[in-house]
């Protein structure tokens, strides 16, 4: 991705608003440090944010991996590298290699080595930049560190949110909603099943909290609740609608935001031909699966397709209705889509949905079957489990998505009550110190 320096300069220059917050902090403006992961997942979520209080006077330090430089300072905020071991990511596991303990303990060295940077990064930004309000990424680590820098913090949640609640979904598999008491009795089993798996890292979690002078945990998220701020970046009824949601959770809907670029020439080429985003993931995850069913899905429909790959091979044949680039604004593109055909990542399911365009999810893996789910039971698109995705099936799916535009179109108004980056601009100010 190219970013022209003009872009730069103007996100930098952009005039602060009407002074809220002179009161506090630094006798008119605050530091807020941001840790995330680079990748664009948890990133781009809370660069809204981030903007707007950099609008609002603040001095924004983005704590992330040299990936996310360009990015960050695209936005006109002020990078600072992490440690290349903080950035360290979970792989899937590959089918000659998928015992599970194996994957167990795989996935524990890599949490322990991602949780002790990622603290380590977080306090070292801290002592440097003196910040008065800490935004942090769920990831193991930077919420131990915040919370035992003694600073005011938020959590910045991009996913599903795992709190359980005295009507809680159970939250991995993507059940169904519960009807009636058989409902409810699968996801008080299912919700027990998920918290001891995910209470196997506790030991790990109350090692770093112990190191840090915090008490330890009875569960993995109690860490949620000690957060004085969990930013949210959703809304009811995509997240499903309960009444019990701690008093910390402030849903301020997507956090949209993507590099400024110009809208491709040939995208005014397409007509009135009804258009299909196929929008695959950016880390490596079955994309090939999914772009070669699109294929073979509308290769012959009367539809124009663009298929954004960004991570895999450009295929060498591609049919005559296809245009396939590794990146392209997706803004652009949902101005005129009648359909996304994506896996379910948290971000592009959003973003489409907020642009009010229906969904078709293939979840493959992670929170990808919760995301589905909840697409279906909004009635904004369809779930295709991806163990049943044909060609055929894949064609009809889409030809029912394009049917279901009045609920994306619903929860695009339910997001956009929420008062987005400005909201969560004002949670996080409310957090701040006064002088």
């Amino acid at each position: 991705m190219s970013i022209a320096s003009e872009s730069v300069q103007a996100a930098a220059v952009t005039p602060a608003h009407d002074g809220r917050v002179e009161s506090r902090g630094r006798g008119g403006t605050s530091r807020i440090l941001a840790y995330t992961l680079s990748a664009p997942g948890h990133l781009f979520p809370v660069v809204s944010t981030l903007v707007e209080l950099r609008r609002r006077g603040h001095d924004v330090v983005v704590v992330a991996g040299t990936p996310a430089r360009e990015a960050v300072e695209c936005a006109g905020l002020r990078w600072r590298a992490a440690s290349a071991e903080g950035e360290l990511t979970w792989k899937a596991p590959r089918s000659d290699d998928d015992h599970e303990q194996e994957r167990r303990k795989r996935a524990a060295m890599m949490m322990r080595q991602q949780g002790e940077h990622a603290a380590a990064d977080l306090e070292q930004a801290i002592a440097a930049e003196r910040p008065d309000v800490l935004l942090v990424d769920p990831v193991l680590g930077a919420s131990v560190a915040a919370e035992a820098s003694g600073l005011p913090w938020a959590l910045a949640a991009h996913s599903p949110l795992l709190i359980p609640t005295r009507r809680a979904r159970s939250l991995g598999p993507g059940n169904p909603p519960p009807a009636g008491i058989l409902g409810h009795v699968r996801d008080w089993l299912e919700g027990v099943r998920q918290r001891r798996m995910r209470d196997r890292h506790l030991p790990l979690v109350n090692q770093l909290r112990v190191s840090r002078g915090l008490d330890p945990l009875r569960h993995i998220w109690h860490g949620t609740r000690r957060a004085p701020l969990v930013l949210a970046y959703t809304a009811e009824p995509f997240e499903y609608p309960r009444k019990d949601w701690p008093s910390s959770v402030r849903f301020v809907g997507p956090g949209i935001w993507e590099a400024p670029a110009e809208s491709p020439e040939w995208l005014a080429e397409t007509g009135d031909t009804p258009l299909v985003l196929v929008s695959t993931s950016s880390i490596h995850q079955a994309e090939d699966t999914l772009v070669e069913a699109a294929f073979a899905a509308l290769a012959d429909q009367p539809v124009q397709v663009v298929a954004t790959i960004p991570v895999t091979r450009i295929p060498a044949h591609v049919p005559a209705n296809f245009r396939v680039e590794r990146y392209i604004p997706h803004a652009a593109v949902l101005e005129r889509a009648a359909c996304v055909v994506c896996h379910g990542g948290f971000g592009t399911t959003q973003k489409s949905l907020a642009a009010g365009v229906p969904v078709v999810v293939v979840p493959f893996g992670s929170d990808q079957f919760e995301v589905a789910r909840r697409v279906e039971a909004a009635g904004a698109g369809v779930r295709l489990p991806a163990s049943e995705l044909t060609p055929e099936r894949l064609r009809e799916a889409v030809q029912r998505a394009m049917e279901c535009r009045p609920g994306a179109e619903r929860v695009a108004a339910a997001f956009r009550r929420t008062g987005g980056a400005g909201a969560a601009a004002d949670a996080i100010e409310a957090l701040l110190p006064v002088a």
